[in-house]
């Protein structure tokens, strides 16, 4: 998963009051922060790399004030410019401006994400709405989108070459989709609606985070927890001893709707304890309770598209999509939904076999299902995940496995460094270099959980690059692998191993960004487009030449036994059916949420859920949504509203390089010059689908997707 700046993901935001109050000129409200802090200046650091060190919580409402201002001082200047709007005053100068305001978001945003508290969740919470107001204050002056539009009228007699066209357009576009043609009095609602949702769901994803740790699950023997590593039960106790609950074990939770326990816990009554936590997260009642944001999310998106001129939230969000509309994005959940479930109930019907002959005497159910399934898997393949655990030692998948397989596709190299700051001990930090020696990046990475980190895995740009602000990428990883006990290795499932190849596609995207424009850098392209890239990485996680440079057992050295790779290979399919019904089940949810007009909200949050879901064929209560309503953050507080969806939709352009690249001889520097030449350094300069065009020569076809999925029928 792909978050950019995950918190107050808005454009730029200021206080309310800033935008009557906002200095002259730039200069003038950026001095009023003093120049201890932290954010007054440019970081010093190598590549511009953010100064945690020097970062306290006190610094961040300050230069959230005086960024503000100093935003919209430069933008009331170029709005109200004498002289006649050339691309160079108004367009160029926009990219230019906000510095300030980037430089505190950013920092704020990464900690928020990856390492918040208190302090920074009431900023937080007092931030959302006040940030809308900004936004609203620049992308609804009216004499700065008459400057755009006179431009925009005119694009094609102005000399500009693609990449500033397009760039032109692109604002054009925003200022519009942001309500800049609405009138007077319909822009103050939107004003209104702004606020609200950015209250609302900021305190969603709060309220995730909070559930997630409030439902940990207390057991209170060991021999309940058979089946656990001795490592894993160790972490149990200590976040046992954490809670002052000694003697007794925790089982922490994720964000996911399965949980990794349960698929190693021989104790049924405990796996069903821990999946009926996991499913009942934001709708227990109580302090953390998400019913009552998603109705109010809901309709507020629905009046709020309403008013925009649309039948309902999906559809304005997907008509900037590469999609562009809901019916075909129906046509694509709807035809593969009967034929995932279809395979979801012969894998169920495998797993009843295997607890009928156990004289299990119960039926299959979502608490059962990874528990079984690895039985299956076993028994059909001849092993299980915890033969691989071994030979995925976190460091070695890291160095060589990701960052292998980017040398021998791309011809980097990466040098660790420990001299730059970091706003946790676990973080890693390297030098990114081309083939020719020049520096390329700087990379980071932040592998553990920690309670006080949203769930999830996904990718920072610290530093988003640009050939006009003569800047170079800095890009992070989040990852929330459990950490082991001190002095003990971080042995990664194989899900594990597959999500860090998968971010360090985002962070390819990133690194390899080469455009003029900020507005263009990296992975500013649409949502439906973004996964893309990343999915095409996890590609080398099982390519033979990179598995068997990585996985080496972490005590013997001894690399993975080549019966085992054949079988870790042939059963890479395997669980398709789950895999699919449970991530389809979430988009539909997603969809029929967001498709819904205002007279439509429903009520009961989960009587809607329970009836979307019959509706859409995919109620089949053993492989349930991979996230359910309440903890839906993808769709709820993050940016992929009505956008979940995307994941299966980049998976078709995908499905369909992987061939390209079998085709083309895999793993070849001649290859991954022509794929980081024509797509992963284009960002978003020109229109995705051209991008891709230009790469493959043609459209993607879907039959690679529906095979790798084993939804064709065979």
């Amino acid at each position: 998963m792909l978050v950019i700046a995950a918190s107050l993901m808005l454009a730029p935001a200021a206080f309310a009051a800033t935008a009557t109050t906002a200095p002259t000129t730039a200069a003038t409200a950026a001095a009023a922060l003093p120049a201890s802090n932290p954010f007054a200046q440019a970081s010093s650091l190598p590549f511009n790399y953010p100064p945690f060190d020097k970062v306290q919580d006190a610094d961040y409402a300050p230069a959230f004030t005086a960024g503000m201002a100093a935003n919209l001082a430069e933008i009331n200047a170029i709005a109200n410019n004498k002289k006649p709007a050339t691309f160079d005053n108004t367009i160029v100068a926009m990219e230019r401006s906000g510095q300030l305001l980037s430089r505190v978001r950013t920092v704020f945003s990464v900690m928020s994400g990856s390492n918040t508290n208190d302090t920074i969740q009431g900023l937080e919470r007092e931030l959302a709405p006040k940030m809308a107001a900004h936004s609203d204050a620049i992308m609804l002056n009216d004499k700065l989108f008459k400057r755009i539009d006179t431009l925009y009228a005119k694009r094609d007699k102005l000399g500009l070459d693609a990449e500033s066209k397009r760039l032109l357009e692109r604002y054009h576009t925003d200022f519009v989709r942001a309500g800049a043609k609405l009138s007077a009095a319909d822009k103050e609602k939107l004003r209104a609606y702004n606020g609200q949702l950015a209250a609302l769901s900021t305190k969603f994803a709060q309220n995730v985070l909070k559930e997630l740790n409030a439902s940990a699950v207390v057991v209170d023997t060991r021999e309940e927890l058979d089946g656990l590593s001795p490592a894993a039960i160790e972490v149990a106790a200590g976040l046992a001893k954490k809670r002052g609950l000694d003697g007794k074990y925790v089982i922490a939770l994720v964000n996911t709707t399965g949980q990794a326990p349960l698929a190693l816990l021989t104790n049924r009554a405990l796996r069903e304890r821990i999946m009926a936590a996991s499913q009942a997260r934001g709708s227990r009642g109580g302090e953390f309770d998400n019913t009552q944001e998603v109705l109010e999310l809901a309709k507020l998106r629905a009046e709020r598209a309403a008013l925009m001129g649309y039948p309902n939230y999906a559809a304005y969000s997907l008509e900037d999509q590469t999609a562009h509309d809901t019916t075909a994005v129906n046509a694509l959940l709807g035809e593969l939904a009967k034929p995932a479930v279809v395979n979801a109930r012969r894998e169920a019907d495998d797993i009843q076999k295997v607890i009928d002959a156990g004289k299990g005497g119960f039926k299959v159910g979502a608490a059962d299902w990874a528990f079984y399934s690895d039985k299956v898997r076993a028994e059909r393949y001849n092993f299980d995940e915890n033969q691989l655990k071994p030979y995925f030692e976190m460091h070695s998948v890291l160095t060589k496995g990701v960052f292998f397989a980017a040398g021998k596709l791309y011809g980097l190299t990466f040098k660790q460094r420990t001299d730059l700051p970091v706003y946790t001990a676990d973080m890693l930090v390297y030098d990114v270099f081309n083939e020719d020696g020049t520096q390329l990046a700087i990379f980071t990475l932040d592998p553990y959980a920690r309670s006080n980190k949203r769930g999830g895995a996904w990718a920072n740009a610290y530093v988003g690059q640009s050939t006009l602000l003569n800047r170079k990428p800095v890009i992070a990883n989040n990852l929330n692998i459990p950490k082991p006990e001190a002095g003990q290795p971080t042995l990664m499932t194989f899900d594990e191993v597959n999500t860090m190849f998968h971010e360090f596609g985002h962070a390819l995207h990133g690194m390899f960004s080469n455009v003029k424009y900020p507005r263009f850098a990296g992975t500013s392209v649409p949502r439906d487009f973004v996964e893309y890239p990343s999915q095409v990485n996890e590609m080398w996680a099982l390519w033979p030449e990179v598995l068997q440079n990585y996985a080496k057992h972490y005590q013997t050295g001894a690399a993975i036994p080549a019966e085992l790779l054949a079988k870790v290979t042939a059963a890479d399919n395997f669980n398709q059916g789950y895999k699919t019904t449970e991530y389809l089940a979430s988009a539909l949810l997603d969809q029929r949420w967001h498709q819904l007009t205002p007279a439509q909200i429903p009520t009961d949050v989960l009587a809607f859920e329970k009836t979307a879901l019959t509706d859409a064929g995919v109620d089949f209560a053993p492989a349930p949504p991979r996230y359910r309503t309440t903890y839906f953050s993808h769709a709820f507080a993050g940016g992929y509203s009505a956008g979940y969806y995307a994941y299966l939709w980049s998976e078709k352009l995908d499905a369909d390089t992987v061939e390209w690249f079998k085709e083309n001889g895999g793993l070849t520097r001649k290859n991954g010059d022509w794929f980081r030449s024509k797509l992963l350094s284009r960002g978003g300069s020109a229109d995705a689908l051209d991008i891709y065009r230009n790469f493959r020569g043609r459209d993607a076809k879907i039959e690679p997707l529906l095979e790798r999925r084993g939804l064709n029928g065979k």
